[in-house]
């Protein structure tokens, strides 16, 4: 069978009726069937950087007549083993039928009038296969994130189970992509600017992650028995930035009453703080944010974290979560200081500024319901769809034909 998946609305992630609301309806000119091909890393649905950024869009996509199909490396029976320890046989020939469903996915292509790659084409080698995307597309349309174009060691892999296979990674195909793209999607200003150095066509669009604000509801009513929730949600490989905050929850701790509560996909200790661990899943997403009071965003300062998006902080924000969060990167482009949130560079100012909104709790409903505001208006699906579909035309009207 050949590893395509056509986007008609039946695939096994739910679609909420609030979507429907966030639709353009399109002139009868626009209707014309456009076929996209999407090739990217992981099945539609389960990854974040996926699920919160282009996948919500398919729906719109098809409003505009575009036909999408999707050929993930990875099938669902590899993601469900990826992120374990361990199971390396399995992983083996996981990758292996992901190579094969590429080596396929190659006498395909130029069925499509624009190929769209997320991240890569393959995670391993040479970009030999993204030369021969690029040879073979229509269009094409690269979106890129986090900042994988540095050839540093990335400061996730610190707690990554599948670490050592870091050195295969092929460090040139981003690179490539970014360069011979006739459009380039980024995740964050930073790295918008170095594509356009890069890319040859000067054709690069920072487009923010984003959330369906008729499903990210806030619950929150700020004042409430018990202790107040200190938040972070986030999988294995941003983990380090959570470690980054142990000796700040630990001093704040023995100045205030609060419970720290960690949504992921990992097991979590930190003696000496009240602690809930949160097994993530997409049915209950929304529902566990919802019981937070305080987001916190914690980042290094490094490169890499330049690339990052933000998506953490715009999740919290739909929810009308205040937020304390390192001022580096995108975040100051998200979150202005003492409106949205609070930002904060030093640990004595995260522990001052965690206390400070642990106390108030009209403080946390006045930066909470400032920072709802500011996604709805700025980082909604609703918002950010045009985005999206100005890159399309544009790459439609001037790519080959």
């Amino acid at each position: 069978m050949f590893p395509l998946k056509r986007r008609k609305f039946n695939f096994s992630e739910k679609r909420s009726d609030s979507n429907r609301s966030e639709k353009w309806t399109p002139s009868s000119a626009d209707r014309l069937e456009k076929k996209i091909l999407i090739l990217c890393p992981f099945p539609i649905g389960v990854a974040a950087g996926q699920r919160l950024k282009y996948e919500q869009y398919f729906n719109d996509w098809e409003m505009q007549g575009y036909t999408t199909d999707v050929s993930s490396f990875m099938d669902v029976k590899m993601w469900n083993i990826v992120h374990l320890p361990g199971h390396h046989i399995e992983k083996i020939f996981g990758t292996i039928r992901g190579e094969i469903r590429r080596f396929k996915i190659l006498l395909k292509l130029r069925e499509y009038d624009l190929i769209y790659v997320f991240m890569w084409v393959t995670p391993f080698g040479t970009a030999l296969y993204e030369r021969v995307v690029r040879k073979l597309a229509k269009r094409l349309v690269y979106d890129i994130e986090d900042n994988i174009l540095l050839t540093q060691t990335r400061p996730c892999l610190t707690y990554h189970p599948n670490s050592w296979i870091a050195f295969l990674k092929g460090r040139s195909k981003a690179q490539f992509l970014a360069s011979s793209a006739d459009y380039v999607i980024t995740s964050s200003p930073f790295l918008n600017d170095v594509c356009l150095n890069l890319n040859s066509k000067k054709a690069c669009t920072y487009i923010s992650s984003s959330v369906d604000t008729n499903r990210f509801l806030p619950a929150n009513k700020y004042l409430k028995g018990g202790p107040v929730i200190i938040g972070w949600t986030g999988t294995f490989s941003s983990r380090i930035y959570l470690d980054s905050l142990k000796e700040v929850l630990l001093m704040l701790a023995k100045r205030v009453d609060f419970k720290l509560k960690v949504i992921g996909n990992f097991d979590y200790e930190l003696p000496g703080v009240e602690l809930e661990v949160v097994r993530w899943t997409i049915e209950t997403e929304i529902e566990d944010l919802q019981t937070i009071d305080i987001g916190v965003y914690p980042l290094l300062f490094d490169e890499w974290v330049l690339g990052k998006s933000g998506l953490k902080a715009i999740q919290y924000m739909a929810i009308g979560l205040p937020i304390v969060a390192t001022n580096v990167g995108t975040t100051p482009l998200l979150i202005s200081h003492g409106v949205e949130g609070l930002l904060v560079k030093s640990q004595e100012e995260w522990v001052n500024a965690l206390e400070k909104l642990v106390l108030s709790p009209e403080l946390r409903r006045e930066l909470g319901q400032a920072a709802r505001r500011k996604v709805v208006e700025k980082y909604s699906t609703r918002a950010v769809s045009s985005a999206y579909r100005g890159v399309l035309k544009t790459v439609m009207d001037n790519g080959k034909a």
